[in-house]
């Protein structure tokens, strides 16, 4: 102990010249770190209080409606043909990934390229850069064709099994020879080709090098071309190649008059003269000037100065493709020259009913039924919900009608984003760019918005939505930057989703545990509140159910927990307490299904056996086939069950008093928890190192269903063991997580684009201001959509056990009539 006298006193810090004392520099800084705390705090604050979400979603609707305006008067005035953007404007991605502008670009296989062309007669027609565009056409069709043909002469290819040619015409120079050649066609209609490829200009300034006189002579004889193009155009596609662009510097002595100056020259005649018949003319010449675009990038790579790189060369030739089958094959990931399809029954019956839903809701709204509450949506999988400090009022008659109301707009914006040829799509192109960037900033953003929990119970609910929260967010940037292709993200990622099919068999197990309740209104809740969305989807956006894969598995899931919790005995936790052995009975039910499982993982024939049966079939089938049903459910086979056992251990030895779960405190003990903790994140990077040097998914997906459980249970034991973690949640991923399952759907149509494959594009050419724009959009939508389904569970699912068996009964009928009906218009991609 130290005297008074004894104290030395302490030495004054100086600053700038005057003495200050340590306990005043100390009380400074301690006043300094409240203020920071209070101004971050303050900060939130104020964020909160003027960005509400009632304000997010009126400038959503704002922005939707100015880009609806823009989109309509871009397309009225400066061309909304979108075979015209495929063929004359785009920008390069990658080194070799062509974007057209506003449009997807198919990527066509050998099979496609036959059967869109068969029994028809393709003619190339120039000179050797036509000659090259041609080689790379054909490769398309067979990717073993060498060019092999001699330089200056005809070369033919032919195809016997889809009755396909396509020839190369040796036509150097736009003259009498090639008109002579275009008239003979015109007059022969056995010899008439239905597609046919011009392009010539460079032999021409070679041998007159390069004089204006050869240019005046060039326009005539296109001139007196086009005439018999245009008749030709009647009957066929006809597209007229622009030169492309040339190297100077590495141009041999003979070339050397091939100047770009004087190419330029040339296009400008063509453009001139072929664009002069453009509205005069029944039938128009079309003009490829998107590989001339692409070459201006390349052409530094070309190996003589004159010819192009064959990565370009087959730009050129997949255009051309593209522009001549998309109309028929209508690929889902070839936006650009596809028709809008007329809507089908299903189309025209949702129609009727939003229609017949805004009729009802304005006759109410007149009569002065103007009671309305928005109930609080509880979560999915466990359906518990804050208690209002005051009991709500119930939803009034009007508010169903308003319910649709809302839906019915929500989903006419679906329909105009990826079915109606309004806004644009682009393809996705991946770099680490892309998708790490974003994952800091939403990084950034959980941090700043940190609380403290209400709870400190392992898995509390604020956790827990947490969790959903950042594994959705992670998952829209996964789908957004086409990440897939990179195999060490792609495993990461399926261990997200197999994460969530852990949730689904944690809460629900613990729900039945804790609870008891099988009775069917809360059945009914959760498969109505899982499914809604999904189904009126399936008949706006003509999609089967199956095609929102994540859907059918979390529902079939949950009948199945609910099957094993539900069956005799009932064991619960209420019974457990009187006699341990009850937890036998737990576990044996457990394995039971764990033999299911594995009984129906290795026997793929009667599994899909089972779910081939109709009507079952209707709902697990895509494209005719339940291959994809099959994958998707074996991928993550033993994930629920998983989630099951967890949840039995936890909530066992919580019971027991096992664990710590008070705030700040450690859940074991120092040293069990030192240990856990050590091992959980030697697990986890392990599995990441595992994850990261995968070489193929196929390979991997064969251990992910049996390790996936390692990096979920070492993710929770991180996040849990120490106090202080359980302690804390990010608000902002908490507020996705209640919406994630709206997030996964919505992102389908309304932010991706092509049914997923592509992008939607709502600003054209700036991708940032795109991105931030259309998110916000999808963003505001999903959180209505959560809203619009929790008020109309409350209307649809009574709790009255009578009337909700008489609903169901009628819902069962109505069902049966639209599967029958379906028969006839099935609801299939690409139909």
């Amino acid at each position: 102990m130290e005297t008074e006298e004894e104290v030395v006193p302490h030495e004054p810090k100086r600053t700038g010249g005057v003495a200050l004392p340590l306990d005043y520099t100390a009380a400074c800084c301690h006043g300094g770190a409240k203020m920071a705390v209070l101004a971050y705090s303050l900060g939130k604050r104020e964020i909160n209080q003027h960005f509400t979400i009632k304000n997010a979603k009126l400038i959503s609707l704002a922005a939707v409606l100015l880009l609806l305006c823009f989109h309509t008067a871009l397309r009225h005035y400066g061309g909304g043909d979108s075979c015209e953007w495929l063929l004359s404007r785009g920008r390069y991605l990658g080194d070799n990934v062509w974007q057209p502008y506003g449009c997807m670009m198919h990527k066509y296989k050998s099979i496609e390229a036959k059967t869109c062309l068969s029994k028809k007669r393709v003619v190339f027609a120039g000179d050797s850069r036509i000659r090259q565009l041609f080689y790379s056409f054909v490769k398309i069709i067979n990717p073993e064709r060498t060019e092999d043909g001699n330089k200056h002469e005809d070369i033919f290819f032919q195809d016997e099994k889809s009755s396909l040619n396509v020839d190369f015409l040796w036509y150097p120079e736009a003259n009498n020879s090639m008109k002579e050649r275009l008239m003979s066609w015109t007059h022969e209609a056995s010899a008439k080709p239905d597609v046919v490829i011009l392009g010539a200009a460079t032999w021409s300034i070679k041998l007159h090098s390069g004089s204006s006189e050869a240019l005046q002579q060039y326009k005539v004889n296109l001139t007196a071309i086009a005439v018999h193009l245009d008749r030709l155009a009647e009957h066929a596609e006809v597209y007229w190649v622009l030169q492309d662009p040339v190297n100077e510097d590495m141009l041999s002595d003979n070339r050397k008059m091939i100047t770009n100056q004087q190419l330029d020259l040339y296009n400008e005649v063509a453009l001139e003269v072929l664009n002069s018949r453009k509205y005069s003319s029944r039938s128009r010449v079309k003009l490829l000037a998107a590989a001339r675009q692409a070459a201006l990038e390349t052409i530094i790579n070309s190996d003589d100065g004159l010819h192009l790189p064959e990565s370009t060369r087959n730009v050129g030739a997949m255009v051309l493709m593209n522009s001549l089958c998309n109309k028929q094959l209508r690929p889902i990931d070839g936006s650009c020259c596809q028709t809008i399809p007329p809507p089908n029954l299903f189309q025209k019956l949702s129609v009727c009913l939003f229609l017949g839903a805004a009729v009802v809701f304005v006759v109410l709204h007149v009569l002065g039924y103007n009671r309305h509450r928005r109930p609080i949506p509880p979560d999915v999988e466990s359906l518990e919900e804050k208690k209002p400090a005051s009991a709500a009022a119930p939803l009034g008659p009007k508010d169903p009608f308003r319910a649709l109301c809302r839906m019915g707009v929500i989903m006419l914006y679906f329909y105009l984003c990826d079915r109606a040829d309004v806004f644009m799509k682009e393809q996705k192109f991946y770099t680490h760019s892309t998708f790490f960037i974003p994952l800091i900033y939403i990084l950034v953003l959980g941090v700043f918005y940190s609380e403290n929990s209400k709870e400190a119970k392992l898995l509390n609910r604020e956790q827990t939505d947490e969790w959903k929260g950042w594994m959705q967010l992670v998952i829209l940037i996964y789908h957004i930057s086409g990440a897939s292709a990179f195999v060490p993200v792609y495993m990461h990622v399926r261990v997200l989703v197999a994460a969530y099919l852990f949730q689904t068999g944690y809460g629900h197990f613990s729900f039945f545990w804790l609870k008891g309740d099988f009775g069917l209104y809360r059945v009914c809740q959760v498969l109505f509140r899982l499914n809604f969305l999904v189904v009126v989807l399936c008949v706006v956006m003509d999609r089967p159910y199956q095609f929102y894969y994540f859907v059918p598995l979390v529902t079939v899931w949950f009948v199945i927990i609910y099957a094993t919790m539900a069956m005799w005995p009932q064991i619960l936790q209420k019974r457990t307490i009187s006699s341990g052995i009850w937890h036998l009975g737990v576990l044996a039910k457990l394995l039971g299904l764990l033999l299911f499982i594995c009984f129906f993982a290795f026997s793929q024939r009667f599994f899909e056996h089972i779910f081939s049966v109709w009507p079952i079939s209707k709902l697990f089938e895509l494209d005719g086939s339940i291959h994809e049903w099959w994958f998707r459910w074996k991928l993550d086979r033993f994930a629920v069950i998983h989630g099951m056992m967890f949840a039995f251990i936890y909530l066992v030895l919580q019971k027991r008093q096992v664990l710590s779960e008070g705030k700040g405190e450690a859940l074991f003990p120092a040293k069990i928890s030192n240990l856990l903790l050590f091992l959980s994140v030697v697990s986890f990077i392990t599995y990441s190192i595992w994850a990261s040097n995968c070489k193929t998914k196929t390979e991997c997906n064969e251990m992910h269903p049996y390790i996936s459980v390692v990096q979920i249970l070492a993710f929770i034991l991180i996040r849990n063991i120490p106090g202080y973690a359980r302690s804390v949640y990010s608000s902002f991923f908490s507020w996705f997580g209640k919406i994630s399952l709206e997030l996964f759907i919505c992102q389908y149509h309304i932010w991706l684009a092509a049914d997923t494959k592509g992008i939607l594009v709502l600003i054209p050419g700036s991708p940032t201001l795109n991105i931030l724009v259309s998110t916000f959009i999808f963003v505001c939508v999903a959180h209505e959509v959560s809203l619009i389904t929790n008020d109309l569970a409350q209307v649809v699912i009574p709790k009255d056990s009578m009337a909700l068996l008489r609903r169901l009964g009628a819902v069962a009928v109505f069902s049966l009539i639209l599967l029958l009906l379906s028969s006839g218009n099935r609801l299939t991609p690409g139909t």
